[in-house]
């Protein structure tokens, strides 16, 4: 590859895709398991000077990557529960996604994926601590699920809380298993296999505690099913 390209910005460690927005309509994100805090830094840094008018986002920050981020960088907002970080303003929000948790041990993955959302332009809403054990609860918030555009439904044990919610309304769903539960939930398998075998419709799963992935396609369905003015090319 030519080293001169400029949809790249070579760091040494690290060549950043400074085109990607340009490409989907979304910057890259800095995946930061496996990387050194000051690494973290220098892509966030790189990213937000490529896109001044548009939040960048750093996921999977260790305690030590969060604190240099927030020593070397200002202006970043550091959201601890969600183990991520943004630099820059967010877009402006097009359409509503829901994000649902079954239960306040999912909290991280939840909110990994309500930042997600935010990052990637649509509008976002909280319902937490809605798991199956307690059908009440659920069924008392069926009518804010049913005005969402997307909806990304959080879950660990068995998984179930996907598969109720798909039987309740007819939102287009991002299901996310996580790898909350006991011996036998396998560390999110029997949550992911529980999400992929749902008798409910409308129902696609991300990978185990991917509430970023989650994030981004429930940001981009409720972005295409809002209206669009005028010259919008997304």
């Amino acid at each position: 590859m030519d080293p001169t390209d400029p949809r790249t910005h070579d760091l040494g460690f690290a060549r950043v895709d400074v085109d990607r927005a340009a490409r989907t309509g979304d910057p890259e994100v800095v995946l930061g398991q496996g990387k050194r805090p000051e690494q973290v830094v220098a892509l966030l840094r790189t990213l937000h000077e490529r896109h001044p008018d548009r939040m960048v986002f750093a996921t999977r920050l260790g305690p030590e990557a969060l604190e240099l981020v927030a020593g070397e960088l200002p202006d970043a907002h550091v959201d601890e529960v969600a183990r991520a970080a943004t630099l820059g303003p967010p877009p402006a929000p097009r359409g509503r996604v829901l994000v649902v948790a079954a239960g306040t041990s999912d909290a991280p993955v939840a909110a990994e994926a309500a930042l997600s959302v935010t990052a990637h332009g649509a509008g976002v809403a909280r319902i937490d601590d809605v798991g199956v054990a307690g059908l009440h609860r659920l069924l008392a918030v069926r009518d804010e699920l049913a005005a969402a555009d997307a909806l990304v439904v959080v879950a660990g044990m068995e998984g179930a809380l996907p598969s109720v919610v798909g039987g309740l309304v007819g939102v287009p769903l991002v299901a996310v298993p996580t790898s909350i539960g006991y011996g036998a939930s396998l560390g999110g398998v029997s949550a992911l296999l529980g999400m992929l075998n749902s008798c409910a419709p409308g129902i696609g799963v991300v990978n185990i505690d991917n509430g970023y992935g989650a994030g981004v396609l429930a940001a981009r369905i409720a972005r295409q099913s809002a209206p669009r003015s005028p010259g919008d090319p997304r």
